[in-house]
């Protein structure tokens, strides 16, 4: 096995309920805060100004 193959994250097995309520509350709130943190390169990501697109991203006037 090479160091590449190993998974990304190892997720605890045989968690019990509250336990796993617990894991998904923290990655959800891990998320927004990653999510308000970063909200202004996510915005130029899903609207780009015109003239300043990003290569996954069309041309498109931001709906606000």
């Amino acid at each position: 096995m090479k160091p590449n193959d190993m998974p990304l994250i190892c997720l605890p097995l045989g968690l019990c309920d509250h336990d796993v309520a617990t894991l998904i509350d923290f990655l959800y709130e891990l998320t927004e805060a990653l999510e308000r943190h970063y909200t202004g390169e996510l915005m130029r990501r899903n609207y780009p100004r015109q003239g300043n697109s990003t290569e996954d991203s069309p041309d498109v006037d931001p709906p606000f």
